[in-house]
């Protein structure tokens, strides 16, 4: 049954239809006429519903930008999601214990903070092919041949030089934002990427603590602790990315 199918028999608008044919009688026009008008009321009501939902339909998902293979964004975002899977099997076996049940229930946090690495690793990714269309060699070089120029100059020639070394340093200016940009991003998936790691490490000691004790001593204010830093990891990776998406916004 197509989209357009089933606008036509969507209660209000046959109410609508309805209605507009009412109106149309109220004020004298003739039968006939108070038809037309109350079918060409639906089948626009229809027509304008059925076509905006095909409209919101084919409208695609924003995709989120890959990850260039052999980078170094993919081999921490790797170790990451290494370190997710082990906790992921982790957590499954600790399920029905006391105390560590807190541990498998940290495991939403720990799918968000991969899934925040992942995009960190696409903007890395994107930053790092913006800079390789610049040559900043070639940019110094060209900056200094006509800073040079620049000083024996005719005063005819000299706003001519003036313009193109603006431009040059305009692109020497992108590439530094970009540098930049990429920089701080790849130190913080290697943070991410070294702390999910750390969180494995120290949920293994958690269990074991927990096993040998038999009890919550020792082991509560560990898991408390644990607790704390993943969601501080969570929070400041939320915070890069805004960052990241300013940096490389419009």
């Amino acid at each position: 049954m197509s989209r357009f199918t089933e606008e036509l028999r969507d209660p209000w608008a046959l109410l609508l239809g309805a209605t507009a044919a009412g109106a149309a009688w109220a004020v004298d026009v003739h039968p006939a006429g108070a038809a037309v008008a109350g079918v060409a009321v639906w089948l626009t009501k229809a027509f304008a519903s059925a076509w905006q939902s095909t409209g919101d339909e084919s409208r695609p998902e924003p995709q989120e930008p890959p990850v260039a293979r052999g980078s170094a964004e993919e081999a921490w975002l790797r170790r990451a999601e290494r370190a997710a899977g082990s906790f992921a099997d982790l957590a499954g076996s600790m399920r029905g214990q006391i105390l560590l049940d807190r541990i498998a229930d940290m495991r939403p946090q720990v799918d968000d903070t991969v899934g925040t690495l992942r995009r960190l690793a696409g903007h890395a990714s994107v930053t790092g092919s913006a800079l390789a269309r610049f040559d900043p060699r070639f940019l110094d070089q060209e900056r200094a041949r006509l800073t040079q120029a620049r000083r024996t100059a005719r005063q005819e020639v000299a706003g001519e030089l003036d313009r193109s070394i603006a431009a040059l340093d305009a692109q020497r200016e992108v590439y530094g934002r970009l540098s930049g940009a990429r920089e701080r991003v790849l130190a913080r998936l290697e943070s991410g990427a070294i702390s999910l790691e750390g969180l494995v490490a120290r949920a293994v000691e958690i269990s074991a603590m927990t096993a040998t004790s038999g009890g919550a001593d020792g082991g509560g204010q560990a898991l408390h602790d644990l607790t704390t830093e993943l969601e501080l990891t969570r929070q400041s990776l939320h915070e890069v990315e805004e960052a990241t998406r300013r940096d490389l916004g419009p």
